[in-house]
């Protein structure tokens, strides 16, 4: 394969991976707003701010939170341990056929949401919100949110507590001080191999279908 053909097909590769990490964080954003704000009002004027933001790029050193609003930010990255194939190097086609593929990279995510108000009571009562909506809806798919960006089949989010020596590590590596906060886990995001149609079938039983499950926690 040629220098030029592999720079296509990264960003083949690139384009059919859509990016998921930024999709499933801009979903979850969107979907808390549209829980915090509500459906527009006739004759009322909508927000002028969303209620849950990203961090402003420019304000990251040292970090700075927003006043009157829910931010939330992509802690850590980390694999999924459990959930693995009894042969990585195998997925089943949808033709029934097994193709040799590279093993899926599956990833959890741990996501801060940071409630600054200047009442203190407003903070704490968007977090309240929040734990409502993910306690009603712990587990996101197509069935119960048809809007799940592509290449995201499903999210389940766990509320993890953190000890105090944690968090002061987290904050103390925020550099920022502490706000009202909740730290989700967010499992899981899946990278397959997309290059199996240009490999050559393998013979022998299939040892693995293009799935995606969540597993349990650890």
């Amino acid at each position: 394969m040629g220098r030029g053909t592999l720079r296509y097909v990264v960003a083949d590769l690139l384009v059919a991976e859509r990016y998921v990490i930024d999709q499933a964080m801009i979903f979850l954003r969107d979907l808390l707003n549209a829980q915090l704000i509500g459906p527009a009002v006739p004759g009322h004027a909508a927000p002028a701010e969303d209620a849950v933001i990203f961090l402003d790029g420019d304000k990251t050193d040292p970090i700075s939170f927003r006043m009157g609003a829910v931010t939330t930010m992509l802690i850590n990255v980390e694999q999924e341990p459990i959930l693995r194939a009894a042969n990585p190097y195998q997925r089943l086609g949808a033709d029934g056929t097994a193709y040799r593929v590279q093993p899926d990279v599956r990833l959890n995510m741990r996501v801060l949401f940071v409630a600054r108000f200047k009442q203190y009571e407003q903070a704490l009562a968007r977090l309240s919100q929040i734990i409502a909506f993910f306690q009603s809806h712990p587990v996101l798919d197509r069935q119960t949110t048809p809007n799940m960006p592509a290449g995201v089949p499903q999210l389940a989010l766990e509320l993890v507590t953190l000890p105090l020596n944690e968090q002061n590590d987290l904050w103390n590596a925020l550099r920022a001080a502490f706000q009202p906060s909740l730290l989700y886990r967010v499992r899981m995001l899946v990278f397959e191999d997309r290059q199996e149609e240009m490999t050559r079938p393998v013979s022998g039983p299939p040892e693995r279908r293009l799935e995606h499950a969540v597993g349990p926690s650890v």
